[in-house]
């Protein structure tokens, strides 16, 4: 595992990593950014609360509830907002960890965790701890490990003995008010992750990005699924353009809340282009019908779609959908009148505009069902 530099620098002086006191105007004038971000942030959140992750324990929420670790929206900040507790803050932070009269600080192996259930397990390929706005009460380290339980295990299951947790980010510092990147390189699939902040102290987000991987007895018991959705394993690779939100909106579950809950780029000017998005599927699979969704996108809808579909990373892409009107608003369903076989499929919007979802619904071919079951078992 690699962690990233700036923040494991060796420093004499334990405040190095603070950020300055709030001087008034914008909270986030002074927010920081350290590791490569960019090199997973176009992967999804396992731990989105969309796909159905959770904060389920921790062991101290004294100053700010754990749930607030996965809202999606960024922390917010209130100068002027305090509790019966004191400072009210838009995360999770637990109390100050004391020693004993002697010795009155915090002893090196004490710290503070909380559990956080994967929506969908897969394999993390970078975690962002977010400390927005805890600019002196932020932790001194971080560590995060993480372990595989099949079914709906609850905290006491977990926490048992016999469940074995492993280190993906080792003890490492973290800055103030900052987003701080770390790349994990473990090709294992996880259920759930525990995060550890040494000695004590606040967080403000949690992003866990990586790869669905799903268990495919689970697809073989569906039979007829959405072979594109983020929770079987499909996942968003490339698209012309995501000004105004992500693409892989589109294949997350459930329907679209409001406009900007699915993907919308901006407005196209040369003639003779047009916008689109690409997916990988769960694996091969055979096509037998699409849905497009334009909810809450009303003026600014996608005017015409296609879709193509392509067999394996070198193969010619072939239509599936021809060009075809939509209407701003509105739930369209396409039946095929024959299976499409596909590993890849394109969604092209004529001349631009957005989608709020699309569902690619068919069924494991065998060669899919072979390949995803050895990725299964490989990881």
């Amino acid at each position: 595992m690699t962690t990233h530099p700036e923040a494991n620098a060796a420093t004499d002086d334990p405040h190095a990593n603070d950020a300055n006191p709030y001087g008034g105007g914008d909270p986030y004038a002074d927010y920081r950014t350290f590791g490569d971000v960019d090199a997973f942030a176009d992967l999804v959140d396992l731990a989105d609360r969309r796909l159905g992750a959770g904060v389920i324990a921790a062991n101290d929420e004294f100053f700010a509830m754990r749930e607030n670790l996965l809202i999606r929206e960024r922390a917010v900040f209130d100068p002027e907002h305090f509790g019966h507790k004191g400072k009210v803050m838009d995360g999770w932070e637990t109390r100050r960890r004391r020693g004993t009269a002697e010795q009155p600080f915090p002893a090196p192996e004490d710290h503070d965790w909380a559990i956080v259930r994967l929506g969908a397990p897969g394999i993390i390929r970078g975690i962002i701890v977010d400390t927005a706005h805890f600019r002196g009460n932020y932790p001194q380290k971080v560590s995060i490990q993480a372990t595989s339980v099949p079914g709906a295990p609850g905290p006491d299951e977990l926490l048992a003995d016999d469940v074995k947790w492993e280190e993906i980010v080792p003890k490492s510092q973290v800055k103030g008010h900052a987003a701080n990147a770390f790349t994990v390189t473990s090709e294992r699939r996880w259920t759930h992750i525990r995060v550890c902040q040494h000695p004590d102290g606040g967080i403000a987000r949690l992003r866990v990005h990586g790869e669905v991987l799903p268990d495919p007895e689970w697809l073989d018991a569906l039979g007829t699924f959405d072979l594109a959705a983020v929770l079987n394993g499909g996942a968003y690779e490339d698209a012309s353009d995501k000004f105004y939100s992500s693409p892989t909106q589109i294949i997350l579950p459930g329907t679209s809340q409001k406009m900007d809950d699915g993907w919308e780029n901006r407005r196209r000017r040369v003639v003779g282009t047009n916008d689109w998005v690409r997916f990988r599927l769960a694996a091969q699979g055979a096509v037998r019908a699409i849905e497009i969704d334009t909810a809450y996108l009303k003026g600014n809808s996608a005017g015409w779609v296609s879709v193509s579909g392509r067999d394996g990373e070198d193969g010619e892409w072939f239509e599936i959908i021809p060009r075809t009107k939509l209407q701003p608003d509105t739930l369209h369903r396409f039946p095929l009148a024959a299976e499409a076989v596909a590993t890849h499929i394109r969604l092209d919007a004529f001349p631009d505009g957005g989608v709020a979802r699309m569902r690619v619904h068919g069924s494991l071919t065998e060669a899919g069902r072979s390949a995803l079951g050895e990725r299964f078992r490989q990881a």
